[in-house]
């Protein structure tokens, strides 16, 4: 006796698959594990058009038959026939969403290589109308050479249809190859675009704009071109937009610290409020309207749709450093944060892509680093225009972000050559339609952001720079003693200081580094804490952080002080997520050794270059 028909159910991610695997074998499923891995076995019974029961088995969503994950790899090995204790499918349905062809008929190109017999569903295809595109399933089906079948399977439509187009396809004998040549990615692309267009029959004119909006956005040139102006315009805005709301949070940081004074008479606790807590994180919360900046571009981006599609120009330029497509987004995220983005890599299926990915996250420039970045700049670069509408201080900042960058991916192809050595592998991304950002989805993302910048500097900040101001504070230094260099913290900075005098760093910055250790903000805090300690009975008290810089610093150490920052590990939450994802101490040592070997090297080339050039 004859087994029933086994058919597998499969296509790309989002397509609909377990909808209509749901449509078409009710209650009457089972699910297990398939032998010798944890992926979940679903099948079901199907009932044909003539009678006949089959089994249907539902295989992970996957884009193509390379895959970069366990589940995509059973979908492949049940597909190829090479799973043990499976057999392989007398025929294969393939789910397609009718809204996204240009992405999905690659895969099922994929599959019509294989010789096996296939029925196409053309799901969601009530979707794809409401949003003006028209398709003639009976074009795509000559186009495509196999059988098509619309569906909405959410709504069991099209499932007889179904049924029928399945007894014909397994009438067919399956001539497949045991080892078949997958044609090229690239091809299939193309064929699958031509065979999209030929099944359109009309569309809105919002999706003819999105189909040219993506072939400038997406082009290798002139797509690189609008990122990199984008990023531009981000970091100019950064500094342009600021810089009332910055003057608005200082007026009012220095009226409360003002205020408390008064009220406070002059001893250990005014100087506790006043120099430690309002002097410190003052120093800090005045950058939330520069942060609020960057993370509402960051929001409207993803919101839009054309964050992916950043994210497939990128791949090409990571490829070339033995970097995975699916690296992009942990590195985007540690934009926002290192400790998300290393977390985010539990996604890349290669371990050596994962431990690449988690080594070179630090150096995405992170929130953290734009107070230290602003204050700066701020206070050494000049605010003049280089070009109508181009600020040098924007410049700068843009510089920055491209050091970090670039830094990181000189850091994987060295890694990737040497103690992570190991074959990359590609990815497929989906591309989201274009859309206007709901007003408020973006309010609240905005206030999300907000609300953890302010309660990072009222839990770390504060007291960091609590015990640094208490460091810094005693023992009190007699007449004519510097207090920052008499006290526990300046003696232990003077240590620190011998290191560091040789790339440019002074007595300041030897004690603002340590504290810097718990976020890399607080580097600013401590350095307002030391200035108002140091100069809490003159004039110089009153003055800003800004103005002590310029007098106390060259711009070669201020400029050893930035490039030291791009590539220092300053931050205890990232070194301890390290030690969580790769399970122990030795990735997280070696990740902090070769950053802050790097930070050192890069500041004191930087500084000798500078001094060399006349702006010691």
């Amino acid at each position: 006796m004859h087994p029933a028909p086994l058919i597998a159910l499969v296509g790309n991610p989002n397509a609909g698959k377990s909808a209509l695997f749901n449509a078409l074998t009710g209650a009457r499923q089972k699910v297990g594990n398939y032998p010798g891995v944890t992926v979940e076995r679903h099948s079901g019974r199907l009932s044909l058009a003539d009678g006949r029961p089959a089994e249907l088995i539902d295989l992970p969503g996957t884009y193509s038959l390379d895959p970069a994950s366990p589940d995509e790899r059973v979908t492949r090995d049940v597909v190829l026939g090479r799973l043990a204790g499976e057999r392989r499918p007398d025929a294969l349905l393939v789910v397609v969403d009718a809204g996204n062809l240009d992405n999905h008929l690659r895969f099922v190109l994929q599959l019509k290589a294989l010789g096996m017999p296939i029925v196409v569903a053309l799901n969601m295809i009530d979707l794809a109308e409401r949003d003006g595109l028209t398709l003639d399933p009976m074009r795509l089906s000559q186009a495509i050479g196999l059988p098509v079948v619309p569906t909405v399977a959410v709504r069991r439509r099209g499932l007889d249809a179904l049924r029928e187009a399945l007894v014909e396809a397994l009438r067919r004998v399956s001539e497949a190859p045991a080892e078949p040549a997958l044609p090229d990615i690239a091809m299939l692309q193309r064929e699958a675009r031509a065979l999209a267009a030929a099944a359109t029959i009309s569309e809105t004119r919002s999706r003819r704009l999105a189909h040219r909006l993506d072939g400038v956005l997406l082009h290798p040139v002139w797509g690189m071109g609008v990122l990199l102006a984008l990023l531009f315009v981000i970091f100019q805005a950064v500094f342009a937009w600021s810089e009332a709301p910055i003057g608005w949070i200082e007026g009012g940081m220095a009226a409360l610290g003002g205020a408390v004074g008064d009220l406070i008479p002059e001893g250990f606790v005014r100087s506790l409020i006043v120099d430690g807590v309002i002097a410190g994180v003052g120093a800090v919360v005045v950058f939330l309207p520069q942060i609020l900046i960057l993370f509402g571009f960051i929001l409207l981006l993803e919101a839009s749709g054309y964050m992916v599609r950043a994210a497939f120009l990128m791949d090409r330029l990571m490829a070339s450093v033995g970097l995975s497509g699916r690296a992009f987004i942990p590195l985007l995220s540690s934009f926002a944060c290192a400790v998300p983005g290393i977390m985010a890599t539990r996604t890349i299926d290669d371990e050596k892509d994962r431990l690449t990915t988690i080594l070179i996250a630090p150096l995405m420039t992170c929130s953290a680093r734009l107070p230290v970045y602003t204050i700066i700049i701020g206070a050494f670069i000049p605010d003049r225009a280089v070009l109508p509408g181009v600020g040098l201080q924007g410049l700068v900042l843009f510089g920055l972000y491209i050091a970090g960058i670039a830094g990181a991916f000189l850091a994987a192809l060295a890694l990737r050559r040497s103690v992570t050595k190991g074959a990359s592998s590609g990815f497929m991304l989906e591309m989201p339609r274009y859309q206007l950002p709901n007003l408020r989805d973006f309010a609240l993302g905005l206030w999300s952001r907000a609300a953890a910048f302010l309660k990072r500097a009222g839990t770390i900040i504060l007291l960091t720079t609590v015990i640094l101001w208490a460091l810094l504070s005693f023992p009190k230094a007699p007449p004519g003693v510097p207090q920052t260099e008499y006290s526990v913290a300046g003696r232990i900075a003077s240590g620190l200081e011998v290191v560091v005098r040789p790339i440019g760093f002074n007595h300041d910055i030897a004690l603002a580094l340590i504290p810097a250790m718990a976020a890399r903000e607080v580097a600013v805090a401590a350095i307002g804490t030391v200035y108002a300690v140091d100069d809490s009975e003159g004039e110089a008290g009153q003055a800003t952080i800004r103005q002590q810089l310029q007098k106390r610093w060259s711009l070669a150490t201020a400029l050893a002080f930035l490039a030291w920052f791009v590539f220092a590990p300053q931050c205890i939450s990232t070194i301890a997520v390290t030690r969580r994802e790769t399970n122990g101490w030795k990735w997280p040592l070696f990740m902090v050794g070769y950053l802050f070997a790097v930070a050192y090297v890069a500041a004191g080339i930087t500084y000798w270059l500078a001094v060399a050039a006349g702006l010691g």
